[in-house]
Parts: C-alpha cells; structure tokens; sequence
C-alpha cells in the first residue's frame, strides 16, 4: 500500500522535479561557462546596459549579508538549506501553478547552495546598468528565485478566493 503512494506522490510531482533540476542544471551551465571565461576578463560587454561581470557574493542574494566570517558564513549556509528543505515539503504539498513557483524558488536555491558548498561563494555576473547606475549582479539561479516568488505573490493576491 505505501509503496503505491510513494508511486502516485512522485507521479504528481515529476514535472516539479523535472523543472528544479533543468533550473539547477542551467544554472550550473552557465555558471561554469561564465567562470571559464571570465577567468582573465574584468567584464565582456553585451550591449549598453548589459555586462557579463564575475563576481563571487559570499552573502545572500544580492550580496546582503556578506561577512568575511567563517561561523556567519557556515550558519547562514545551513540556515538557507533549511530554507530550502521547506520549499520542498512547500512544493510537495502545493497544487497547480503554487507547486511550479516552488519548484522555481527550489531549482534556484539548489544552485545557489551548490556554489556555496563547493566554491565558498556564489559566482555571481549578469549586470544590468543604465549610464552609472547599475542595479545588483546577479545570475541565472537569481532570475528563477525572484520569478518563482513574485509568481506565488501573484497567485496569492489574485487568485485566492477569499472568506
């Protein structure tokens, strides 16, 4: 009996799966592309509000909480992959497009902690900028995070019927 609804949970959760690890291998893609490239380049300049720029953020996104120290860094790791771990139950128990949200936040995160473990850092490099101003840096599992909450922001906003 419970083998067949171990059967059944993946059967409606395999396109989620399948979504977090397109999400996490086309962030591992372009991560690894962007390193090898910019590895003896400041920048590559696409257009003119566009430059590819490697950095590495040792925080959280956008570089907020960055620290130099090893405690901060370790904990603020762990506490992101227990983040992650209820996205995950979150996406299990979620419906329709809440579950592709989800599943969105998850590929990202995933990313995002694989850099963190292996590299110390999340190599960051997608850099938008207008003359001076240039917005934060960031990349590919960045783009996902955000599209998957502002989705379950929209969901929850629009489409709950409310009491």
């Amino acid at each position: 009996m419970k083998d067949t609804a171990d059967n059944l949970m993946f059967k409606k959760n395999i396109f989620s799966f399948a979504l977090v690890i397109i999400i996490f291998a086309l962030d591992r893609i372009t991560k690894s592309i962007i390193i090898i490239k910019l590895r003896n380049l400041e920048e590559i300049n696409i257009n003119s509000f566009l430059n590819l720029n490697l950095i590495w953020n040792e925080g959280i996104a956008f570089g907020l909480f960055s620290s130099n120290q090893e405690a901060f860094y370790n904990s603020l790791t762990i506490i992101i992959g227990v983040i992650s771990a209820l996205i995950f139950w979150f996406m299990l128990k979620s419906k329709s497009l809440e579950k592709v949200g989800f599943a969105m936040i998850l590929g990202g995160s995933l990313g995002n902690i694989y850099d963190r473990i292996y590299y110390s850092s999340v190599p960051d490099f997608i850099d938008f900028h207008y003359n001076n101003f240039h917005w934060f840096i960031f990349n590919v599992a960045d783009i996902f995070i955000t599209l998957g909450v502002m989705l379950l922001i929209f969901l929850e906003l629009f489409t709950k019927k409310k009491p």
